[in-house]
């Protein structure tokens, strides 16, 4: 089953162990992959979206969550 719940840049941050800001930097790089939702005009991705992003990432090196 996938995972439907959307994730924030504070979400994220957590997940990756960054602040929230640097996930914000990401995007507006174009590191981070599109939103799956935006909601009153804040960015959301799905769990398994950001799941896949870390995996792929470079300089993951084999990292686990």
């Amino acid at each position: 089953m996938t995972d439907r719940r959307l994730w924030s840049y504070k979400d994220i941050a957590a997940h990756i162990r960054v602040q929230p800001d640097t996930v914000r930097s990401y995007r507006k790089h174009g590191f981070l992959p599109p939103p799956d939702h935006v909601e009153s005009g804040k960015p959301f991705w799905y769990a398994e979206t950001i799941r896949i992003w870390v995996a792929n990432r470079p300089g993951n090196r084999g990292r686990r969550e």
